[in-house]
């Protein structure tokens, strides 16, 4: 099948793009790894902020990475060069460090930042791929981007390097991460809006407690089964035994299957299903659902240790905008 002109342009760049990363994830296994591994290791020790500065689309760039250092617990933000070099240096404090983006090396506008974390010796970490540029020169460290063309045709319009720049500020941002035991739920701290911030939030802030919780004693007639889970509204109940510890769940999906069944002469121990699936209270909702859509049930409950805790439903997992 022929492909029209656009698609072919959109592979092209994709592909290109793409291969730029490869060289970049190449070269941590070449002379980026060293100055990586000094750049995470001094962004650990420093007690201030990270300050991220770039002029163009290395600007653009810049932002969104100090926005990720940010949300997963490096504090930063983004200086706009030219504004830094009119009053804006003096929200970089001597413990903070600074991470200067440009391809070439030798955007004007970051000379006024180069100067003052030379002046105050404030640790300057460069994104270039001008290892002879000043802004190398003037650098701790300097994380050299590998030389690769653009996906624009001419060559011209950033757009690799971009994605280089993007992937390498990640990376960077993530390795840190990892270095100081960020966790889901610290990151839930810094999203508490939005389907992410819903997925992130613990069952144990959902859940229905106590007197909500459909619960029998095993031994007990299938009477009281059907009427608790009537009278609760889950679809379930769950099985106890005498000291409060869950041996087997019963579902309307199990009266439906057991229905050809005298089922009123039956104990629930003859209809419930044994070992069922449940959650902790401190599971995350995001896990939660997955558990229900694979099991292909709509109700949890929730225990600690072998003890009924609680209960979530699909429906509390909607309220709350995970599923």
């Amino acid at each position: 099948m022929t492909q029209s002109p656009e698609l072919i342009s959109a592979r092209n760049t994709i592909k290109t793009e793409s291969e730029g990363l490869r060289a970049l994830a190449e070269s941590l296994d070449n002379g980026l790894a060293e100055p990586f591994r000094d750049a995470v290791s001094r962004l650990t020790a420093i007690t201030g902020r990270v300050i991220v500065t770039g002029i163009g689309k290395s600007g653009h760039i810049g932002s969104k990475i100090a926005a990720t250092f940010a949300s997963t617990g490096t504090p930063a933000f983004f200086v706009h060069p030219a504004e830094a070099n009119h009053g804006d240096l003096g929200m970089i404090a001597r413990d903070d460090a600074v991470i200067a983006m440009s391809w070439s090396g030798e955007a004007a506008e970051l000379k006024g930042i180069l100067a003052y974390s030379r002046r105050f010796s404030i640790p300057l970490i460069a994104l270039t791929a001008n290892l002879d540029s000043t802004l190398a020169r003037q650098s701790d460290i300097c994380l050299q981007l590998p030389r690769y063309e653009e996906a624009c045709p001419h060559n011209l319009a950033p757009t690799t390097s971009s994605i280089m720049m993007l992937a390498l500020g990640d990376a960077l941002a993530i390795a840190l991460l990892e270095a100081r035991g960020f966790s889901a739920t610290d990151f839930k701290t810094y999203h508490p809006g939005g389907s992410l911030g819903a997925s992130l939030t613990l069952i144990r802030e959902v859940m229905h407690r106590e007197k909500e919780i459909p619960l029998v004693v095993a031994g007990s007639p299938m009477g009281d089964a059907v009427i608790r889970i009537s009278e609760k509204g889950f679809g379930c109940v769950g099985v106890v035994t005498e000291n409060g510890e869950l041996v087997g769940v019963i579902t309307d999906g199990d009266l439906r299957r057991n229905i050809h069944r005298d089922m009123l002469s039956l104990s629930v121990d003859e209809v419930m299903t044994h070992s069922p699936q449940t959650v902790g209270p401190d599971t995350l909702a995001n896990k939660a659902l997955a558990i229900l859509n694979e099991c292909a049930i709509t109700s949890l409950l929730v225990t600690e240790g072998k003890k009924p805790v609680g209960i979530i439903h699909l429906h509390d997992l909607l309220r709350i905008g995970v599923a």
